[in-house]
């Protein structure tokens, strides 16, 4: 490889930006003009891509093209930027949205709940594989599945997102730390 061309590869950095966005191989190929073969080929730099194929897979994957050359790095969502979200509720509840709104691997969710407040009475379940729960402050009820599980600070509970279920805090105000894997799909209302 010449001089140079090692730090050129961008192979590794669609496949992550393909899986990022949770599109299959198929889809990104289908949305840009290529076939699978080809962007398999490219994604573990087997092959050269025209300017114009480039151009079509970062728009199918929603990314600038100048990302595919920046050196990887975080996002940071500050503080005084977390994006107030509404996923609805009752009782007094105020959620943020702590990871990009772009990230797609996982989301992670802040929620300030008031005594009594929480999802309300009738259970939901989410578009994604696994919740994971952390009580920051206070103490928050969970029934999952008509199963209670009661969490006080420090505690953490892992669950199947896709199972039935609800929240409220008890005893006075809680904070809770909300991760779900994948992140929930653009079309979910929050």
């Amino acid at each position: 490889m010449p001089d140079g061309q090692a730090d050129a590869r961008i192979g590794e950095r669609l496949r992550a930006a393909r899986l990022a966005a949770r599109k299959s191989m198929a889809e990104v190929a289908a949305d840009a003009g290529l076939t699978k073969g080809f962007l398999s080929k490219l994604e573990r730099d087997l092959a050269n891509v025209s300017v114009a194929s480039l151009m079509r897979l970062c728009e199918a994957l929603a990314i600038p093209v100048g990302s595919l050359f920046e050196p990887p790095k975080g996002e940071v969502v500050r503080a005084a930027d977390r994006p107030p979200i509404n996923f609805g509720g009752t009782g007094g509840i105020r959620e943020y949205l702590l990871t990009p709104t772009a990230e797609r691997r996982m989301q992670a969710i802040l929620s300030d709940i008031e005594p009594g407040g929480g999802s309300g009475d009738e259970p939901y379940s989410l578009p994604a594989d696994v919740e994971f729960v952390f009580v920051m402050n206070g103490k928050v009820e969970i029934v999952l599945e008509a199963e209670l599980v009661t969490l006080g600070a420090g505690d953490a509970f892992t669950f199947p997102a896709g199972a039935a279920h609800s929240f409220r805090a008890t005893g006075g105000p809680a904070r809770v730390l909300w991760v779900v894997h994948p992140a929930l799909p653009d079309g979910t209302r929050y």
